[in-house]
């Protein structure tokens, strides 16, 4: 059950009714309603995982509370290693265990060494990913006495499952959520129309702009050896929009879909492609990831490698970025992504411009022209990573880079021509104008209009609606539902 289909309008609008007409008179009931929700969404994809993602909550719950009231230090920091030895051994176990025993086989082989290794049958259970790390997080924040355990299981159980982000995030963090899921939620008409206007600007993200442009990126990826170079670069150029409609589109349904509900979710993406470096584009790139790795790896690892200084630094932010590339799959193409979104932060750090802030004239129609060649390169040093991103394996990349390092680069590119392929790309280009224009609003579309008499607007966003329904793209699943 995703957000674009079918199965989900019919559940949310039965939830919905439920939420604000039935239980609408107790904060407890809504919360009740918001778990039993949020299992039935999960169950829908495969029902045994739910014990799975119940047993982590019942753990976390209770080791959450004792953590708080154990006096001893070493008691408290053994409870907190079973939470996090719980939460990275379920990672592990399901997403990486075949990828480093093969690894492992791999590296003997290298050396005429044959082992006999024996690989699982495992299905990754959705979301696991996301609703780990909220895990993780509660614990190390209760640790750190940075928030005080929950003694209502009910309100700890609906965190951890919360439906709108739980299959792709955002990483919610429980500083910011259980807060709002311990008081009755009131409908809120502007923040539900609010939420209203997210949804379709998501929506349209996903199925116009994300399932047309898939369409041309599969070509260039499946038939990369039978194109000319600037083919290949403009289609990692397209695959690079594709990836950010389908995940920031996913990202705009969950919070619009919280805000039906009456939550203020955890904003994930703010316009990366205006990023003028790329400390900047991961500051606005997944930031619920971002900051998440910041606060429990990054900066805990900074500490430890302090006296080495900006050499210290560097191993810090290579070490964590080759986790961030690790954590969206058990592939070693996700770890050379990472590790290669590290090592560019090198010039950065031994220059001290790391924390250097993007000037984008929000005033300002046009940016100026240093802006402007800042945001182009570090967008292709991005869509060039993400050839690796892409690829099936290391060889599928490293033989799509060999194809781009040729004479056919200064070629006019070429693809199969068809109406989607033109669709693609002409709502690409649309979608990143829109942005420009609403780089100042919490999303695109969030006051783009507000000038404009009422009907104007309902007219614009009667116009999105339709797009949707007459320019969807052929139906592809959300990119990060995989990780």
């Amino acid at each position: 059950m995703i957000f674009n289909s079918i199965s989900f309008f019919l559940f949310f609008t039965v939830f919905f009714l439920l939420y604000w007409f039935v239980f609408k008179n107790s904060a407890k009931l809504q919360n009740v309603l918001l778990l039993a929700g949020s299992y039935a969404f999960y169950a829908f994809w495969d029902w045994r995982f739910m014990f799975l993602m119940a047993g982590s909550s019942l753990l976390n719950y209770y080791l959450g509370i004792y953590i708080t009231k154990s006096k001893n230090e070493k008691r408290r920091k053994l409870l907190l290693y079973i939470g996090l030895i719980q939460g990275i051994g379920g990672l592990i176990f399901f997403k990486y265990y075949n990828f480093f025993i093969t690894s492992f086989a791999d590296a003997f082989s290298f050396f005429n060494i044959s082992l006999q290794t024996h690989t699982l049958q495992l299905i990754l259970p959705l979301g696991i990913s996301f609703y780990t790390f909220r895990a993780m997080s509660y614990l190390l924040d209760i640790n750190n006495e940075e928030i005080a355990p929950t003694t209502d299981w009910v309100v700890f159980f609906s965190y951890i499952a919360f439906f709108p982000s739980l299959v792709s995030g955002p990483i919610d963090r429980a500083k910011l959520l259980i807060p709002q899921l311990e008081k009755k939620r009131i409908f809120n008409y502007d923040l539900a129309a609010n939420g209203m206007r997210q949804i379709l600007w998501g929506l349209f993200k996903k199925v116009v702009v994300a399932d047309n442009c898939a369409i041309i990126t599969n070509q260039v990826f499946n038939d990369y050896q039978h194109l000319p170079a600037s083919s290949l670069v403009l289609g990692a150029c397209i695959y690079s929009v594709q990836l950010y409609a389908d995940f920031s589109g996913y990202s705009d349904m969950a919070i619009g879909v919280a805000r039906l509900l009456g939550f203020s979710g955890t904003k994930n993406f703010n316009f990366p492609f205006f990023s003028q470096n790329i400390a900047s584009f991961w500051q606005r790139w997944h930031m619920s990831l971002t900051s998440w790795m910041t606060e429990y790896v990054y900066t805990p690892l900074s500490f430890i490698f302090r006296k080495r200084g900006k050499w210290g630094l560097i191993i810090a932010i290579l070490l964590n970025f080759l986790i961030i590339g690790l954590w969206h799959g058990a592939n070693w193409t996700f770890v050379c992504f990472g590790f290669l979104h590290g090592c560019y932060f090198i010039p950065l750090i031994l220059r001290g411009t790391i924390n250097k802030k993007d000037n984008l004239e929000q005033n300002k129609l046009l940016p100026s022209f240093t802006a402007f060649r800042n945001m182009l390169l570090t967008f292709l040093l991005v869509a060039i990573t993400n050839i690796i991103f892409r690829a099936d394996n290391m060889s599928h990349a490293l033989q799509y880079y060999k194809h781009i390092f040729s004479t056919s680069l200064f070629s006019v590119p070429v693809f199969k021509s068809n109406m989607s392929t033109s669709a693609g790309l002409v709502f690409a280009c649309i979608t990143l104008l829109i942005e420009w224009l609403g780089r100042n609003q919490d999303y695109a579309i969030a006051g783009l209009l507000s000038k404009f008499p009422r009907p104007v607007r309902l007219a614009v966003y009667y116009t999105i609606a339709m797009m949707i329904f007459l320019f969807a793209g052929k139906e592809q699943q959300f990119i990060y539902l995989q990780f």
